[in-house]
């Protein structure tokens, strides 16, 4: 599920999320959970809003701590 909440953030704001999870994780080029995650994501359109912060508590509380901080900067990069 937090996979799937971050893949579905990273949709909602045009990210690629494959590209910001291996920003934090280099070396899990070929991740079969985020594959699979990305697979079940929706159009932006359709989807419900993730707001930041929930992105990042559900990033947090799941010890994803290098993801959480990418993301991190990734949300100040859209408030530019």
């Amino acid at each position: 599920m937090m996979i799937l909440v971050f893949a579905q953030w990273c949709i909602n704001h045009d990210l690629n999320p494959e590209d910001i999870y291996l920003k934090a994780y280099p070396t899990q080029k070929e991740n079969k959970e985020l594959k699979e995650a990305i697979s079940l994501t929706v159009l932006k359109e359709e989807a419900g809003e993730i707001n930041n912060e929930t992105v990042l508590g559900v990033l947090s509380l799941f010890g994803n701590d290098d993801l959480a901080f990418i993301v991190s900067e990734e949300i100040e990069k859209l408030k530019e």
